[in-house]
């Protein structure tokens, strides 16, 4: 199984990687199906279903989707040209995709949100369709986006799990248990196993650029969230906080006044960052996902400025190392909270993190496995219920909790000798099936939990 880091990291906009970037990519697939296809197009119309549906407003689904026909992606998105084309679109009722004639599209009757029927093949279900001069379907295609700005037509997802293509890697594994195996058998660590899989399908140095550039982002979003105050938009009125946290932090150092546990504060301040400048729509690396992007950013940049001994040559590894855990979690269990509740978000992050931080803190492969699996089994049961289907409440401060969890997580792992009752592979399975059994209405629909039960909203 190989699933690269720059599949588990992406450069994306907020404020969600299933329901913003998914829905873009899902778009900007279909127009290059439009290309190749012999037909002469006239317009474009799209439906939304499940979750998508339920939620889309507030994660701007509609707005991705939209934007996407127009032929704008996550990795290269641009706000203010985004708001002048999505103007110039609402005004003349067409899109102009590049290589493409102009298109006839009307946002508010041939984008369609469907509440009544779901598509089988995954909560985050939509239709897009391409019509002639008479206005009739002549090309149609059903996408669903499977969390983390992974995106699967229905056929591929019929044909299961995506197949392997290009060189073989030199450490397949598709478990955590034979993940270890491999590492006993080549004396190597989990990031170097990880480092010899990527190198094997691109370069060393586009590797070393690559996760630079992931780094880069990550921390930039970081220095905005910290710097930034006001509003956050979608009508919940949710204040940022980072910024004065943050502040005040600072005012603290060296008054010999800080009480040991404010350390979490810095962690979660680091989180909550990210995750505030998700919500306003801003640059971010999926991490696994939009939603839970703040966790592992906020552990790495914990471990650089914080802890003795820490430096930047082992940003790296942090990211190889998490990048393994997570194509685990993903492969044998879900990402998207869709599927699974915030358990395979917040939680698949905070595993991520956690053996990132134990891999670069000295941790053997077996610490690193025991890392994981403790942060995981301790997000277990999460749901995914936010606040009128925006990713504010409570998924902003969730992330800087799942950042807590999983420092914590860590130093108990390098506590021990690895050694452990409950192995990685078992928590990711009970994940799933906790995902299977948990009730729609705690998966990111909206329709549960503190999404109904705060006053006015």
């Amino acid at each position: 199984m190989f699933l690269s880091i720059f599949d588990m990291f992406k450069v994306g906009v907020g404020p969600s990687s299933s329901h913003t970037m998914g829905p873009m990519v899902a778009a900007a697939r279909f127009l290059d199906l439009m290309r190749a296809s012999p037909f002469e197009f006239h317009g474009v119309r799209g439906s939304l279903h499940g979750s998508l549906a339920f939620t889309g407003v507030g994660h701007a689904t509609d707005r991705a989707t939209i934007l996407g026909l127009a032929g704008f992606s996550p990795d290269s998105y641009d706000h203010d040209k985004a708001e002048a084309e999505l103007a110039r679109i609402n005004a003349d009722k067409t899109v102009q995709p590049d290589s493409l004639p102009k298109l006839r599209f009307d946002p508010k009757q041939d984008l369609i949100f469907d509440y009544d029927q779901p598509l089988p093949g995954h909560a985050n279900g939509m239709v897009l369709m391409a019509t002639d001069a008479q206005g009739d379907v002549i090309l149609r295609q059903v996408y669903y986006s499977i969390g983390g700005g992974f995106v699967l037509t229905e056929e591929e997802l019929a044909n299961g799990k995506a197949t392997e293509e290009g060189a073989p890697v030199p450490y397949p594994f598709k478990s955590a248990a034979e993940m270890l195996e491999m590492a006993s058998a080549s004396g190597k660590s989990i990031a170097a196993m990880k480092r010899g899989n990527e190198v094997a399908r691109g370069c060393e140095m586009s590797l070393k650029t690559g996760t630079a550039r992931i780094w880069d982002v990550m921390n930039a979003c970081i220095e905005r969230g910290l710097h930034t105050d006001g509003i956050l938009p979608g009508g919940l009125s949710v204040r940022r906080r980072a910024k004065g946290i943050h502040d005040a932090l600072q005012a603290e150092r060296g008054m010999n006044l800080t009480a040991p546990h404010t350390i979490n504060d810095w962690m979660s301040v680091y989180a909550m960052a990210v995750n505030e400048e998700n919500a306003a729509g801003g640059q971010v690396v999926t991490a696994p996902t939009n939603g839970a992007a703040g966790v592992l950013p906020a552990v790495l940049r914990y471990y650089l400025d914080h802890v003795p001994g820490a430096a930047p040559s082992h940003v790296e590894d942090f990211l190889l190392t998490a990048a393994a855990i997570g194509g685990l979690v993903k492969y044998n269990a879900s990402i998207s909270g869709a599927e699974a509740g915030c358990q395979a978000e917040v939680g698949s992050a905070s595993a991520m993190a956690a053996a990132g931080l134990c891999s670069v803190m000295g941790g053997t492969p077996e610490q690193v496995e025991n890392a994981a699996e403790i942060a995981l089994e301790h997000h277990l049961g999460m749901t995914c219920d936010p606040i009128k289907g925006l990713v504010q409440v409570p998924c902003i401060e969730r992330n800087g909790l799942g950042a807590i969890k999983a420092v914590s997580a860590a130093s108990l792992a390098l506590r021990g000798d690895g050694k452990h009752l409950v192995p990685l592979d078992a928590v990711i399975e009970t994940m799933r099936q906790t995902g299977q059994d948990m009730h729609e209405k705690y998966k990111e629909t909206s329709l549960g939990g503190l999404a109904v039960n705060v006053p006015n909203c």
